[in-house]
């Protein structure tokens, strides 16, 4: 790309009604610069963390429940203390809401994915595979996650031995999310799909013989996708606070590794005891991750709907 194309190509971006409404909006500006902060630390934890709080060779007991670094009995090294096992707690965070992260990321992606290939053929064909997918469509948003995760998870429990049950649990929350998920995609995605289907454009790869498969990946996919990017945006944030719900509960995350929902289950069993920094901190790092999410997810919503600009 020469340098005339880049530029023109920044300018069309910096010039756009979706760059104005974001330049426009402090509280959308506030929430992207808190977005980026947190996707990129905790992507990146293995290089911005102190400590690597799997390392269980790094890790002493004897540092367990200190305090952050600027309190009475706090240690330097440890900048916001350290949990009930000695790990050091901005560490902890750090990879924490990695995983929670890549749980939101692989979850919505897989149920995006899914309700994609549903919504497509149940707008595009109609008739039977139409009522057929519905049906199925009902049927799965009756069953919430959590639900969902419970039931998979008592099932491992009595089948598999405890350490193959442990390695899997990131998996059931995946999953869980992404049943959950998917339902609203595909049923968005076949509204829209029965809009475009009637329009000149795909009758006219119609009549010119093009196969279904091709109309539905060319032509009436990219048309499809605004909505599909707002919900998807806003259900990343529903995914990690599932995620936190579940491994609150014992369900997800085991307690040896860290996540938010595991430090925040940890930490609420030392709120009594005065060691309040366990929760508070993990407690902030996901309500700031959802609420920048959401708000994001606002500011796309907003760009995206003719109706709202």
């Amino acid at each position: 790309m020469t340098k005339e194309r880049l530029f023109s190509r920044l300018y069309q971006i910096f010039d756009s009604d979706a760059f104005f409404k974001f330049r426009s909006s402090p509280v959308t500006i506030l929430a992207g610069i808190c977005a980026i902060i947190l996707f990129g630390a905790s992507l990146g934890a293995a290089v911005f963390a102190p400590f690597d709080p799997f390392d269980k060779a790094s890790i002493d007991l004897i540092n367990s429940l200190l305090p952050p670094a600027w309190q009475d009995g706090g240690e330097p090294m440890f900048l916001l203390g350290t949990d009930d096992q000695g790990r050091d707690l901005l560490s902890a965070i750090l990879y924490g809401t990695r995983t929670s992260v890549l749980v939101g990321l692989i979850s919505v992606s897989l149920a995006v994915i899914i309700g994609l290939f549903f919504g497509l053929i149940a707008g595009y064909f109609g008739g039977l595979a139409d009522a057929l997918i519905m049906r199925l469509v009902d049927v799965q948003m009756t069953f919430p996650a959590i639900m969902v995760a419970l039931l998979i998870d008592g099932v491992s429990r009595s089948f598999l031995p405890r350490d193959l049950h442990d390695s899997l649990a990131i998996f059931v929350i995946i999953l869980a999310m992404a049943q959950s998920i998917w339902p609203q995609v595909a049923r968005t995605v076949r509204a829209s799909t029965m809009v475009e289907k009637g329009r000149e454009y795909v009758q006219a790869a119609q009549v010119i013989g093009r196969a279904p498969w091709i109309i539905m990946a060319r032509h009436v996919l990219p048309n499809v996708m605004g909505p599909v990017l707002v919900i998807a945006t806003i259900n990343l944030g529903v995914a990690i606070l599932g995620e936190a719900t579940l491994s609150f509960l014992g369900v997800g995350i085991p307690a040896s590794e860290p996540s938010l929902g595991t430090l925040i289950r940890i930490g609420n069993n030392y709120v009594f005891s005065g060691e309040r920094w366990i929760l508070i901190y993990p407690g902030l790092t996901l309500a700031l991750l959802v609420l920048s999410i959401n708000l994001l997810g606002d500011w796309l919503r907003d760009v995206l709907d003719p109706k709202l600009r």
